[in-house]
C-alpha cells in the first residue's frame, strides 16, 4: 500500500494505515535514544496490526544537524514539512548560544501554532521516586504554549528599545512602580482570551472523553490580575457556556450541595456557608454573592439532588498552592490547565515526583488544524551522546501520546505494557539501576529490546 499523509477533515483525523511521519533526531543524544524508540514504535505497530499497518518515517532537520547541513538551525523547509504531514516527533534540541532563536523548541511551537503542550505524569510502578507514593500521580497537564512569558517580547537593560519602552510607560501611562528604571531590563506577559478559551476546551473534552474527575485552572491570579486572572475567568466561562449539562465549578458543587441537604435553606443562610464572611461585607458584596446563590439554584432541574457528583468538576488554585499540594495531596489533581510559566515548572516538578524528566513525555498539539510534534522533554545530554547510555523512555512514551492521538491504542498499549513489564523485571538504563536493588543494567538500546520482548508477555 502505498504511503500516505495524515490529514484532518472538519476537525476530525484521518489517519491512513500507511502514514508518513517526520522526525528530527535531535541533538545530543538523540543519535541513542532515537533510534532505540523508533525500534519499540516499529515493533508495537507490527505486533498490533501483523504488518496491516506500517509507518514511514522521513526525517527532517532541526538544531545542530540542521545547521551543519544548512547553516539554519530551524529550516523552512523543516517547517514546511510538518505543516504538509500534520505530524513530526523529535529528540531533544540544544539552544543555540548567543543572539536569533532563543529555543528552537519554543520557535517550533510558535511557528506551528502548536498551543496546547501536553504533559502527562504518571507513575510507572517500580521506578524508583523520590517521594512516599508515587502511585498517587496520575494527572495531565495542559500549558497553554505559545502566550505569557514565553512570547519573547522583551528588551535589554541598557537599550534605547528598552528605554523607548519604559519612558512610554512612564509619561504616557502613569506608571510608577518601576523601582530601578536605569537599569531594567522590561518583557511583556501577553495572555488573550482567545488562547486561554480554545486551551480550556481542548482540555474539558479531553478530561470528558476520557472520564476524568476534575479540570484544576491553576494561576496567580492573586497577583497577576488582567492576565491570570484573566485566565481563570476564561477558562470557568468555556466550562459553563460550552458544557453547562456536562459541568460543575466547585462553587456551583457547595451551593448545591448544600441545598440538597437542607432544601429549606435561605439564599442568605446558603451563601453564609459558601463565603463564612458574609456577614462582614458590604451591602454590595452580600448583593453580588446572593445573584450567585439563586442563578446556580436555577442549576437544580440537571444538577441539583446529587447529580452534580457525576459531573466533570471545575476548579482552580493558586500557582504556588498548587506545586505544594502536589506533593501533599496529588490526588487532588486530574487534569491540570495553566499558562505557559506555570506550565513549565509544574509539569518538571511531576516529572521528579514519579522519577524524573528522563521518563516525561510531551506532545505540542494544535487541535484545530491537526498539527502536531511530539517530543523527548529533557535536556540533550552532550556528554553521553554516543554512548548509548541513556534513558529512552522520554521520546518512547511521548510516542504512546502520538499513537493515542492517532487512535492506533492497540500500539500504545503494547508499548505501555512493555515499559510497565521490563522496569517489573527491574532491566532499566543505568539512571534507574544505580537507584535500584537487584536491578539488571543494559544500553539504551538495550532497554529498547527490552520493551519489545516485554511486549509479549
Amino acid at each position: 500500500m502505498e504511503n500516505q499523509k495524515i490529514r484532518i477533515e472538519n476537525g476530525v483525523l484521518t489517519v491512513p494505515d500507511n502514514p508518513i511521519i517526520p522526525f528530527i533526531e535531535g541533538d545530543g543524544t538523540g543519535v541513542d535514544i532515537w533510534p532505540a524508540a523508533k525500534m519499540v514504535f516499529d515493533a508495537a505497530v507490527e505486533q498490533a496490526y501483523g504488518g496491516k499497518r506500517k509507518i514511514e518515517w522521513k526525517e527532517v532537520f532541526a538544531g545542530e544537524k540542521a545547521y551543519n547541513l544548512t547553516g539554519n538551525w530551524l529550516p523552512e523547509e523543516t517547517l514546511n514539512t510538518i505543516r504538509e504531514y500534520l505530524f513530526a516527533i523529535k529528540g531533544p534540541l540544544t539552544t543555540p548560544v548567543g543572539e536569533g532563536i532563543r529555543s528552537l523548541n519554543v520557535a517550533l511551537r510558535q511557528q506551528l501554532d502548536l498551543y496546547v503542550c501536553l504533559r502527562p505524569v504518571k507513575y510507572v510502578q517500580g521506578v524508583p521516586a523520590p517521594v512516599k507514593r508515587p502511585q498517587d500521580v496520575d494527572m495531565v497537564i495542559f500549558r497553554e504554549n505559545t502566550e505569557d512569558i514565553y512570547a519573547g517580547i522583551e528588551w535589554a537593560a541598557g537599550t534605547p528599545q528598552v528605554k523607548k519602552v519604559i519612558d512610554f510607560l512612564q509619561k504616557e501611562m502613569g506608571v510608577n512602580k518601576i523601582r530601578f528604571p536605569e537599569t531594567s531590563g522590561i518583557g511583556i506577559k501577553p495572555i488573550s482570551k482567545e488562547g486561554t478559551s480554545r486551551l480550556a476546551k481542548a482540555a474539558i473534552e479531553f478530561a470528558l472523553r476520557e472520564k476524568r474527575k476534575s479540570v484544576t485552572f491553576v494561576h496567580k491570579g492573586n497577583i497577576m490580575k488582567y492576565t491570570e486572572g484573566a485566565f481563570k475567568t476564561w477558562g470557568y466561562e468555556v466550562g459553563i457556556t460550552q458544557f453547562r449539562n456536562q459541568v460543575v465549578t466547585e462553587r456551583e458543587s457547595w451551593i448545591l450541595d448544600n441545598k440538597d441537604k437542607n432544601p429549606n435553606l435561605s439564599t442568605e443562610d446558603n451563601a453564609r456557608m459558601v463565603d463564612p464572611g458574609y456577614d462582614l461585607m458590604t451591602d454590595e458584596q452580600k448583593k453580588k454573592i446572593c445573584a450567585e446563590i439563586e442563578a446556580t439554584l436555577k442549576l437544580m432541574p440537571t444538577h441539583g439532588n446529587g447529580q452534580w457528583k457525576k459531573l466533570l468538576l471545575l476548579k482552580d488554585s493558586i500557582a504556588d498552592i498548587t506545586l505544594q499540594q502536589v506533593l501533599t495531596r496529588p490526588t487532588s489533581f486530574d487534569v491540570i490547565v495553566t499558562p505557559n510559566l506555570n506550565g513549565d515548572y509544574l509539569s518538571d516538578a511531576l516529572a521528579a515526583q514519579v522519577g524524573g524528566i528522563g521518563i516525561a513525555p510531551g506532545a505540542n498539539i494544535n487541535y484545530l488544524t491537526g498539527h502536531a510534534v511530539f517530543e523527548a522533554t529533557h535536556g540533550t545530554a552532550p556528554k553521553y551522546a554516543g554512548l548509548d547510555k541513556v534513558n529512552p523512555s522520554s521520546v518512547i512514551l511521548s510516542g504512546v501520546i502520538m499513537f493515542e492521538y492517532m487512535g492506533w491504542n492497540e500500539a500504545a498499549q503494547l508499548i505501555i505494557k512493555g515499559i510497565n513489564n521490563a522496569v517489573a523485571a527491574k532491566t532499566v538504563t543505568y539512571d534507574f539501576a544505580r537507584l535500584m536493588e537487584d536491578a539488571t543494567e543494559v544500553s539504551c538500546s538495550g532497554f529498547a529490546k527490552a520493551v519489545i520482548t516485554h511486549m509479549k508477555d
